[in-house]
């Protein structure tokens, strides 16, 4: 049973086209703005949900790249404050002593995490179809 016909002529000008704007560079740039674009929202949702006490956390956030290693698009998050990963995961803390981003004294020894960064993950990881389709559509476009 067969599939049709495809003539050898119209396939290989196809081909050639498409290694064209492959050789170019259009795929990859299309790509890496996807990459961009994540890299931007991540940076937006991660400031949104950081908590503020003096704003030192919020602020301190940056994004590095997109960068092509060769194997596939990096986008790096960063935040310098020593203290983020005790505010995510939480950490111990002397009871009695005030805190004024809760507005109060502790009466444990244990202060909960916040998980700003895991919940801004998860906002980012459902947002990815929407922000890598534009390169996709660029992708497909090539394609025909």
């Amino acid at each position: 049973m067969a599939l049709g016909e495809v003539d050898d002529a119209d396939f290989q000008a196809w081909a050639d086209r498409v290694k064209g704007k492959i050789d170019s560079g259009t795929v990859k740039r299309e790509i890496g703005n996807s990459a961009k674009r994540i890299g931007v929202q991540a940076l937006r949702q991660f400031k949104a949900n950081t908590p503020v006490d003096t704003g030192g956390l919020r602020g301190a956030w940056i994004v590095e790249g997109p960068n092509y290693d060769g194997g596939g698009w990096i986008v790096e998050l960063q935040n310098n404050k020593n203290y983020a990963s005790y505010v995510e995961q939480g950490h111990r803390q002397t009871p009695g002593r005030y805190v004024p981003a809760i507005g109060k004294r502790l009466k444990a020894s244990w202060v909960e995490g916040q998980f700003f960064m895991k919940k801004s993950e998860q906002q980012i990881n459902a947002q990815l179809p929407a922000l890598i389709t534009p390169g996709l559509k660029a992708f497909e476009d090539l394609l025909n």
